[in-house]
């Protein structure tokens, strides 16, 4: 499985579905992979464990929320 500087995570598909579906999905994969801030110690620490389930490893608390990005405090995306 190439991956690319370039294309990132979307280098799996190769030159199937197309640039612009191709540029959102790696967007959404890049979103969902990476540390974010927990909404209730603040720590960089929250990780996807599954759809829609977040985890903070320094915490230990465990939040259901959007798929492909972590709930923030209010409901709204931050």
């Amino acid at each position: 499985m190439g991956r690319t500087k370039k294309v990132g995570a979307a280098g799996k598909y190769g030159p199937r579905y197309g640039l612009k579906d191709r540029r959102l999905a790696g967007e959404i994969e890049a979103e969902k992979a990476g540390k974010h801030p927990c909404p209730s110690c603040g720590s960089k620490r929250l990780k996807r464990v599954s759809t829609g389930i977040w985890e903070c490893f320094k915490c230990g608390g465990k939040f259901a929320g959007p798929a492909y990005h972590p709930p923030s405090p209010g409901g709204r995306r931050g």
